[in-house]
């Protein structure tokens, strides 16, 4: 239970990171112009690789993808990144893995400002609410500092967090958006572990309620971390991830930054 009061403080706390935080979090790379805006988290550099900004989503462009509607607000998503760093030199940090399955960098951006200053490009289109905290188990760095900069930006209702596209799901609503990337808030009814495998569920009946997994190996990982998964039981969570129909529908976590404890 004390480890799960902690957590819930520190998933409380929406304080801006300072820089010496954001240095410390995500290791310097190297330093490239922005020549081409691709969308509201991808851009083209003047040697013409990709950059996909690491930890987070913005709305999403068709992008030649056949049957792929333009989610809402993408295009002011990609006019706010184009603001912020086309045609400006960029510095390139790393947290985890470089590259993507596209041969896209992940990197952290930072743009100068006037007197030796730095503005760290992902945390400012959190802040103007054109992006939501999109992590993954192998790139980790920060994502604390931008979960609290998307809780700040969505108490604010700035960007994307006035649009219906974009809200918190109930987990008694999982079902309704399957195939998809969201956010679901509920209360942990039952926590167990079968064969190594965690589950939390969300719901009375496993078999068609919402329901968040944890494989046998996140279970370790999550222990060695001071969370032990079955103290989530009875306690309010917000889960990300992308939802897939399981025995209904389910989220399977990859990383503890993809549960945040909320107040009871």
């Amino acid at each position: 239970m004390r480890v799960l009061l902690v957590h819930l403080l520190l998933s409380l706390l929406a304080i801006v990171p300072t820089a010496a935080q954001v240095e410390a979090g995500a290791p310097a790379g190297e330093t490239a112009r922005a020549t081409e805006i691709v969308d509201g988290d991808t851009l083209v550099l003047e040697d013409g690789r990709q950059v996909r900004l690491v930890g987070i989503q913005a709305p999403k462009l068709p992008l030649g993808r056949p049957n792929f509607e333009t989610w809402p607000l993408a295009e002011e998503a990609k006019a706010a990144l184009g603001a912020l760093a086309l045609g400006r030199p960029l510095r390139l940090a790393y947290g985890g893995r470089r590259m993507d399955r596209h041969g896209r960098l992940l990197a952290h951006l930072y743009a100068p400002e006037d007197e030796g200053a730095e503005r760290w490009i992902q945390g400012a289109l959190l802040e103007q609410g054109m992006a939501r905290v999109y992590s993954f188990a192998d790139n980790r760095a920060l994502v604390a500092e931008m979960l609290a900069l998307e809780r700040a930006a969505r108490a604010d209702r700035r960007g994307i967090w006035t649009n219906p596209f974009y809200a918190i799901r109930a987990a008694e609503a999982a079902g309704g958006h399957l195939g998809t990337f969201q956010l679901v808030e509920g209360r942990v009814l039952e926590a167990a572990v079968v064969r190594g495998r965690a589950y939390l569920n969300f719901g009375a009946d496993w078999r068609e309620d919402f329901t968040v997994t944890l494989a046998p190996e996140v279970r370790r990982r999550f222990e060695a971390e001071g969370i032990d998964p079955r103290d989530y039981q009875g306690t309010r969570l917000r889960v990300r991830g992308w939802l897939k129909s399981y025995n209904g529908p389910m989220i399977e976590v990859t990383h503890s930054e993809q549960i945040e404890v909320l107040a009871p």
